[in-house]
């Protein structure tokens, strides 16, 4: 499986202080059966004022802690980008990781506040279609504006959008509500792919499978694959056939599992 949206990369953002703390969530996702995963540690110039320059360099650093300590995970470097003005200044001094390209498109992981959607987002949106950008939606079930009334998303869509919704969600770990947005979005064919939002070993740990089995329960295990292994590969711009293969929890370090 590939992961496009999780927060390792060590003290960066609300992911992972310190490096062994990383290097354990990293475990966790090789034992869950991920085996590639796009880093996203967030873009929030107010709060979190990463830039694709600034996080290369602890970027490199954690990739060489993987091979050091043996986690058979492949990373990939993106970020989860809050939809603003200040944002928008970052894609046009290109500053910001993006996750990967589809058909002349650059995608990028595109988060809203979590308690709305601002006013001025669909043009924001439009602005960045216009750059050649498509955005991935993260996380839109646990919006509350769009839990309120999930069709207040679809708008989004229908302008090119695609939604990430998240593993957790799908099966309850983020609520009811949550749970309920989730199901619906995927069984209106909204959702494009499930990611963990992992942040940290005991709330937030990088637990894919569950949510790709919660899926095929709903939606089949074709649209399941699909989703946690089709699109991201192609988003990323690997083919799914040769990625390695998926170790067992006794290749990994004791120390770190």
């Amino acid at each position: 499986m590939i992961d496009l949206h999780c927060h390792f990369l060590p003290g960066v953002d609300d992911g992972p202080e310190e490096a062994d703390e990383a290097l354990a969530l990293a475990a966790t996702a090789v034992k869950n059966g991920i085996r590639v995963a796009a880093l996203t540690p967030h873009v929030h110039p107010r709060r979190y004022p990463n830039t694709k320059t600034s996080l290369l360099k602890t970027f490199v650093k954690f990739q060489h802690l993987l091979k050091v300590n043996d986690i058979p995970l492949k990373l990939f470097l993106a970020g989860e980008v809050r939809l603003s003005i200040e944002s928008l200044a970052l894609f046009e001094q290109d500053e910001v990781p993006f996750l990967g390209e589809v058909d002349g498109y650059k995608i990028v992981l595109l988060e809203f506040p979590h308690e709305a959607i601002p006013v001025g987002s669909q043009q924001f949106v439009s602005k960045l279609l216009s750059m050649k950008v498509r955005p991935l939606i993260a996380h839109p079930e646990r919006n509350k504006y769009v839990m309120d009334d999930p069709d207040r998303i679809r708008p989004y869509v229908d302008m090119g959008c695609w939604l990430q919704i998240t593993a957790g969600s799908i099966y309850g770990a983020f609520g009811k509500q949550a749970k309920k947005v989730a199901t619906q979005l995927l069984e209106q064919e909204m959702g494009w792919i499930i990611a963990t939002d992992a942040h940290n070993a005991n709330h937030r740990p990088p637990d894919l499978a569950k949510g790709r089995d919660a899926v095929a329960d709903i939606l089949g295990n074709r649209l399941a694959k699909r989703m946690v292994l089709d699109r991201p590969a192609k988003i990323l711009g690997i083919d799914p056939e040769t990625l390695m293969p998926l170790a067992s929890a006794s290749s990994i370090p004791a120390s770190i599992q």
